[in-house]
C-alpha cells in the first residue's frame, strides 16, 4: 500500500504578494505590544527588526517563482537613471518633511548603543541591509504588483502597469502613507513609486527607486544620527 500523497495548498499570485508584507506587519504589531524596554526576557528587542527581516526574506524565497514581473531584469540606462534619480528626490522629501502636522503618532528613535555605550554596528548594519534589500522588494510587490493593479482588476496579472488608472494610483498611494509615520513622505512617495511602475511597466524601477531612498536615509542616519528616521 503506497503512502497518500501530500499536497501543499496552491498559493495564488496574490497570497505570494499578501503573505510576506501580512508578515511584516504582524512583527510590527507584536513589537507594539511588547514592554517599552531595550530587552525583555534577557533578549534584545532591538533585533526583532532582524528577525521580522529575515523572516520576510525567507517567504520571498519561498514564492520567487511566483514573481514572474521580476524574473527578468532588464532596464535601460534611462530606467536606471530615472529609478536612481527618482529614490535620490523622494529621499531628499523625506528628511524634510518631518513637520510635526505631517507625522503619525509621536517619533521614537531607535538608539543603536551596544553595551559599552558605543554604536552596536552588527544591529545597525543588519538593519541598513533589511531596509534597503528585503523591505522594497516586498513592498513594492504588495503595493504595486498587487494591490494597485488588485484594485482595478481582481485578476490583476492580467492587467498591464501601464492601464491602471489614476483612481489605482492615488488609494494605493494613499495606504501606502497610512503605513509610514511620516504619513506626507510617504504619500508623495507612494505616487513616485507607482508612477514609476505606470510609466515604465517594469516593477524593477520603482524598486530600485525605493531601495535608493532606503539606502541614502540609511547611510544619512548613520552620519547625521538622526536615528529617529529609523
Amino acid at each position: 500500500m503506497q503512502g497518500a500523497e501530500i499536497k501543499l495548498p496552491v498559493v495564488t499570485p496574490a497570497l505570494a504578494r499578501i503573505l510576506p508584507f501580512a508578515l511584516f506587519m504582524g512583527f510590527i504589531i507584536a513589537g507594539s505590544l511588547l514592554p517599552e524596554a531595550r530587552e525583555w526576557a534577557g533578549w534584545d528587542l532591538r533585533h526583532l527588526f532582524t528577525l521580522r527581516a529575515a523572516a520576510v526574506l525567507v517567504l520571498l524565497a519561498i514564492f520567487w517563482p511566483r514573481y514572474t514581473e521580476l524574473h527578468k531584469v532588464a532596464l535601460n540606462r534611462w530606467q536606471t537613471a530615472l529609478a536612481v534619480f527618482s529614490g535620490l528626490v523622494v529621499f531628499l522629501l523625506w528628511i524634510n518633511l518631518d513637520f510635526p502636522w505631517a507625522t503619525f503618532g509621536e517619533t521614537k528613535a531607535f538608539d543603536p548603543s551596544g553595551v559599552d555605550g558605543g554604536i552596536d554596528w552588527m544591529l545597525v548594519e543588519f538593519r541598513l541591509l533589511g531596509l534597503a534589500l528585503v523591505v522594497p522588494v516586498m513592498e513594492e510587490l504588495f503595493w504595486r504588483s498587487f494591490l494597485m493593479r488588485w484594485i482595478d482588476r481582481q485578476d490583476f496579472m492580467q492587467l498591464s502597469p501601464g492601464n491602471v488608472s489614476p483612481r489605482a494610483v492615488t488609494v494605493s498611494s494613499l495606504l501606502f502613507a497610512s503605513e509610514h509615520q511620516l504619513w506626507l513622505a510617504g504619500l508623495i512617495a507612494g505616487f513616485v513609486y507607482g508612477l514609476l511602475y505606470k510609466r515604465t511597466g517594469n516593477l524593477w524601477v520603482p524598486l530600485i527607486s525605493h531601495a535608493t531612498t532606503n539606502a541614502l536615509l540609511g547611510a544619512w542616519i548613520l552620519a547625521t544620527g538622526n536615528w529617529q528616521f529609523w
